[in-house]
């Protein structure tokens, strides 16, 4: 849509009836904010004169909670009220960028007792857009592509892996299972690799309570799970770096990451190990195998002073959650195939019931040239100069190579 003011042209990013719907839901849920009218009347005004507009502080930490609480996906949004906002929009400059990613990091862990943290940049402006993240998650495990067609590390990310040594990234000279990946930041003009210093990772190896040999596997997952690639929508305003982070549910690492056959794959060591009989599916070897990783995962956690959460805890949380929004006159929209955890699904009580799934705003929006980035290793061209070297995988922009690195970094 475009719009003309007294200052030229520009194209408008923000819809009135979209910034107007979250103003009253913002004045409605906080009364002290008092009557809505006039903050309406100066929304209406600013996207009128710039395209856009500008959240106050208050706006802005409620639209973030609300955008956790509205997540369909999520089932740990019980506590959603308590997330740490940091209003970071006038940081969009790629390093600065990466640097506060950093200090989320740090700041999320807290010393293992994990809080629920989100650090929201720059937004898109009419004249510029806001700064990108192109990982997936803040920290993620390199995966190296072998010649027998095995892949050492995490599989999902072999092409991206591929793409960051393309552009620069050198990874350690003998390659790991768990080389942690650089982050990748991009404003329209520049793109900026950043190296993740040991201090900000805060890993878990793995051990198990019974099985002295679990630890010769030498498997260990990072303990904030740090969402940086999808957009938080704002009654119309975007933030396209906006990383969020709680504390993890074991079977994402133990029933997922560890078990997918596309993922880390443990499964068949494990039950090897264990003197299982994998001769045939019958004998449930995988159920058996799963459960002895899943029960490694939570041990090790506990074991390090590391906040984490089972899956059978989650589930009654959740159904405290959808409870009292039930009872404050909300939707809880609850997507059934992410809310019912990976394992043992008919044990836990989110099981038994269907969910309303209206789509509700504020939202995180998934951000598909952001998935292609992470997963594909693809990126599309960004906006700004015409870069200097094209990669069959990523465009290489204006500073040639990307060689700045958070200051005070180190190599994994």
């Amino acid at each position: 849509m475009r719009s003309r003011s007294d200052h030229g042209r520009f194209s408008r990013v923000t819809e009135v009836d979209e910034a107007v719907e979250f103003i009253r839901l913002f004045h409605a849920e906080n009364p002290d904010a008092g009557c809505p009218a006039r903050r309406v009347e100066w929304v209406r005004a600013e996207i009128e004169l710039t395209g856009s507009y500008q959240h106050t502080s208050a706006e802005l930490a409620f639209g973030a909670r609300v955008a956790w609480r509205n997540s369909a996906r999520c089932i740990g949004r019980l506590y959603w009220r308590s997330m740490k906002v940091r209003d970071l929009r006038a940081i969009r400059e790629p390093a600065e960028v990466a640097g506060q990613c950093v200090e989320h990091l740090r700041i999320a862990h807290n010393r293992g007792k994990i809080r629920p943290v989100i650090t929201v940049f720059a937004p898109d402006r009419p004249s510029r857009p806001g700064p990108r993240i192109w990982n997936e998650q803040l920290i993620r495990y390199a995966g190296y592509g072998q010649p027998d067609g095995t892949v050492r590390g995490d599989p999902r990310y072999v092409r991206f892996t591929e793409a960051l040594i393309r552009i620069g990234w050198r990874p350690p000279a003998n390659p790991g299972p768990f080389d942690v990946l650089p982050l990748v930041v991009s404003d329209g003009a520049e793109t900026h690799l950043a190296t993740l210093p040991r201090d900000a990772l805060a890993e878990v190896p793995l051990h198990h309570p019974d099985l002295p040999w679990f630890a010769e596997l030498g498997l260990r997952w990072h303990a904030v799970p740090a969402i940086s690639n999808l957009r938080l929508s704002i009654g119309g305003v975007s933030y396209p770096a906006a990383p969020f982070s709680g504390w993890y549910l074991g079977t994402e690492i133990g029933a997922r990451n560890f078990a997918d056959h596309d993922r880390y794959d443990v499964l068949p060591e494990v039950a090897a190990r264990m003197g299982l009989d994998t001769s045939r599916a019958q004998t449930l070897w995988r159920d058996a195998a799963l459960v002895e990783v899943n029960r490694a995962v939570l041990h090790s956690f506990a074991a390090a002073g590391t906040t984490i959460s089972d899956h059978h805890t989650e589930s009654a949380r959740f159904l405290r959650h959808l409870e009292k929004e039930e009872a404050a006159g909300r939707t809880c929209p609850a997507d059934w195939s992410w809310i019912v955890p990976p394992m043992s699904g008919a044990l836990t009580p989110v099981f038994h019931r269907y969910y309303d799934n209206e789509h509700l705003k504020p939202e995180f929006v998934a951000d598909d040239e952001g998935r292609r980035a992470a997963i594909e290793g693809v990126a599309p061209p960004l906006a700004g100069p015409a870069p200097e070297l094209v990669s069959p995988m990523w465009t290489y922009l204006r500073r040639g190579p990307v060689a700045a690195q958070v200051k005070g970094s180190q190599a994994t």
